[in-house]
């Protein structure tokens, strides 16, 4: 019988656990939505301990969907939201969780870019400093709640908790710790001068030990298998960071690969072979030894939608998403169409942007404000693109992934948008698939990562090629939302100095 793989997918909305076939084919999914609490305007947490339950809840689901597909499960690979801040005290139970839609830093990082220390951190870490970044994060609880601060004991990712969960280990990877911002490039690893940066030396002892994604960390504990149905004993890796792992679920591991997923977040990366750019990107981060994701990225994709059918929706819940689409594919293409800001949750840039509708007028419908944030949220994207372009990491064509992919309309706005060819991954669990591609190179299934993705992943057949006529009106009305964003900048900050 051939084996079967478990991923699991943390993000900062879901959590989900799908069972895999060697072939990459879904055997059964299960999802657990997770709450995000906010104490105060601009937190975003969640406590461990909902975290741990919602993997619970979610793999006996899948799990029991499986029925004798269960006893095959070979290992388990998780993947998790990047940065934020997990922390567990010095007796390894929960203490804190910290979202990485979190905003309460934001002081900290103009602090740190008048200061300097932000250049030279990207220097060392090829980062730049943002509010939930997980350095930045714990600096500032070092200097804002002192006493919770001195009860930390050990500092995790989002699927590193998942891990310690599952089988007891302290422990992250490459992909996730370059993320978050901790790894100094020169060493491959920690260092204490880039903590010093964020004035964190002392803190080097509560950083987890680094990992390849595809190494073992630990087995499947007794305690986890009887919360979970997982077999006692079965390997779990170390794991690797969620925008990675769609990248790999769909399919982009090779130089020059360009992977979008639209998600909670924006993410836009390319895989390079050396990370030297003409100027600084957002971020980067690892795949395998000899690959590097660089990464352009914010809180500004489809969880708009979200947001939207939660407030206005008429009732029908989860036909929302796939109803705005319909709705959307019926708008007639119109310069007079109002424009979005997709800032629910923050800007592209370190900054107090926020979201909304412009030049509405009493004669648009429903359909016209979800055109407008559809395509808001898709020039959010291209404004990153245009960044990595700008720093010289070209490529002409990418693959999307995220709930965006699942739309009769959006992949198709994507490509005209973008004017590049857009392919669709078929699994629609990428983050997933990811992680559990991962799990098979950790049992050696397969030896690299590009072997599991030759077997396991799948695209949508034909590519979604750019309309001539469609690329040029919204190349049109991009310009005109960059400058509705440049007129409301001095706005937004006025309103966040006297907030």
């Amino acid at each position: 019988m051939s084996h079967c793989l478990l991923g699991i997918d943390a993000g900062n909305t879901m959590i989900k656990a799908v069972l895999f076939d060697s072939d990459g084919q879904v055997l059964s999914v299960a999802g657990c939505a997770g709450e995000t609490r906010q104490p105060q305007p601009g937190y975003a947490e969640r406590p461990i301990e909902d975290v741990w339950q919602g993997v619970q809840l979610a793999v006996r689901a899948c799990l029991q969907q499986a029925g004798h597909h269960a006893q095959r499960v070979a290992a388990v690979g998780a993947a998790g939201h990047g940065n934020g801040l997990y922390a567990l005290d010095k007796r390894q139970q929960p203490l804190l969780g910290i979202q990485s839609i979190d905003m309460r830093a934001a002081s900290l990082v103009s602090a740190l870019e008048q200061q300097g220390n932000a250049e030279l951190i990207w220097q060392r870490s090829l980062q730049k400093p943002w509010p939930a970044a997980t350095p930045v994060l714990l600096s500032w609880l070092k200097q804002h709640d002192a006493a919770r601060y001195a009860r930390i004991g050990h500092i995790l990712c989002a699927k590193d908790v998942i891990n310690h969960f599952l089988c007891g280990a302290i422990a992250t990877d490459y992909s996730d710790a370059a993320g978050a911002g901790l790894i100094d490039y020169a060493r491959r690893g920690y260092s204490e001068v880039l903590m010093a940066l964020y004035g964190l030396e002392a803190a080097m002892p509560l950083l987890p030990p680094l990992h390849e994604s595809c190494a073992v960390v630990g087995q499947v504990t007794p305690h986890a298998a009887s919360l979970t149905g997982l077999p006692v004993g079965i390997p779990v890796v170390a794991g690797i960071f969620d925008v990675v792992a769609s990248a790999v679920g769909s399919g982009v591991v090779n130089c020059g690969d360009a992977s979008i997923v639209a998600g909670t977040w924006s993410i836009n990366q390319v895989v390079v072979e050396k990370p030297e750019y003409q100027r600084p990107v957002f971020m980067n981060s690892m795949i395998e030894r000899d690959r590097f994701m660089a990464i352009e990225a914010s809180a500004t994709s489809a969880a708009n939608l979200d947001w939207f059918v939660r407030e206005f929706d008429d009732g029908r819940g989860g036909e929302g998403a796939v109803r705005s689409s319909d709705l959307v594919a019926q708008v007639k293409p119109d310069m007079q169409l109002p424009f979005y800001h997709p800032y629910l949750y923050s800007g592209r840039k370190a900054g107090p942007a926020k979201a909304g509708f412009y030049g509405l007028g009493g004669w648009h419908t429903r359909a016209d404000m979800l055109f407008g944030l559809f395509e808001g949220v898709t020039f959010a994207h291209r404004a990153h693109i245009d960044r990595l372009h700008a720093a010289g990491i070209p490529f002409s064509q990418a693959i999307l992934s995220g709930g965006a992919a699942r739309s009769c309309v959006w992949p198709q706005m994507f490509a005209d948008v973008l004017g590049i060819p857009i392919r669709v991954a078929t699994c629609s669990e990428t983050g997933a698939l990811g992680a559990a591609i991962c799990a098979g190179v950790g049992v050696g299934l397969w030896p690299h990562l590009a072997a599991g993705v030759a077997q396991a992943v799948r695209l949508n057949p034909g590519v979604l090629l750019p309309d001539a006529s469609r690329h040029a009106f919204h190349a049109t009305r991009y310009q005109m939302f960059k400058k509705l964003e440049l007129a409301m900048d001095d706005l937004w900050h006025d309103a966040a100095i006297n907030v």
